[in-house]
């Protein structure tokens, strides 16, 4: 008997744990990050680590930045990673360490570590990942995963990623050294950018026509609060 869990399980368990409408314009966002996380899930190839972690906490971030009720993202982040029987709370743990790790480096170390020319005892964890990865020829590489490692050059040098002959060096060296495809790995990460600047810039669209329709809703309460002067006795 087939008991993989299909994309209608999964959404259909997200909208019971967070049962709140989610705004328009993210989601797609929504939709498409926990469908894109279903289909790893249900991969025989596809194995949890770190890196991935952090690629989807730095996916949603970024995407639901500036979402309101600003209360509602935990709610929903939480749902997604539940939705694909995850937990929540680990996605962040480690999210959050190896963000604190790449702080800690400077930009060449780091590119040596994830590249493995060096190894390092800086986080046991990560660098026996980082060997599995390197050591297994059915790795499930996902465009998640591009983001998390990303995302670690970013918070190592952000000045680096935003140089484009040394973003793309660091990048080839790292998919030599874990064995993945150069090619993949950087336009996985030029669409995540691009979509990333079309996101903010629907954001801005969507603040200006707020901001029109409250203008035009208080020049209406004020017209119709101005009192009508009464017609003079000569007309």
């Amino acid at each position: 008997m087939n008991n993989v869990r299909t994309v209608s399980d999964t959404k259909r368990t997200f909208y019971t744990l967070h049962t709140r409408p989610i705004n328009t314009i993210y989601r797609r966002v929504v939709e498409e990050l926990m469908v894109e996380m279903h289909l790893l899930s249900v991969n025989i190839d596809f194995s949890y680590n770190p890196i991935y972690a952090l690629g989807v906490v730095t996916t949603f971030d970024r995407f639901m930045q500036g979402y309101q009720p600003e209360r509602d993202q935990e709610s929903i982040f939480n749902a997604i990673i539940q939705a694909v029987e995850q937990e929540p709370q680990r996605y962040r743990q480690d999210a959050e360490r190896l963000q604190a790790v790449a702080q800690g480096l400077p930009e060449q170390d780091l590119i040596a570590w994830l590249s493995q020319t060096t190894h390092s005892d800086r986080d046991a964890n990560l660098q026996a990942q980082l060997q599995a990865i390197a050591n297994n020829s059915n790795f499930k590489y996902s465009r998640l995963f591009a983001i998390g490692l990303f995302s670690l050059l970013e918070v190592s040098s952000p000045e680096l990623v935003k140089d484009d002959k040394q973003r793309n060096e660091a990048l080839k060296a790292i998919a030599t050294g874990l064995h993945l495809s150069d090619d993949k790995l950087s336009k996985d990460l030029e669409l995540y950018r691009s979509n990333l600047d079309k996101m903010a810039q629907a954001l801005i669209v969507m603040a200006d026509m707020v901001s029109a329709d409250r203008k035009k809703r208080e020049q209406r309460k004020q017209q119709a609060s101005t009192p009508v002067a009464p017609p003079s006795a000569n007309e």
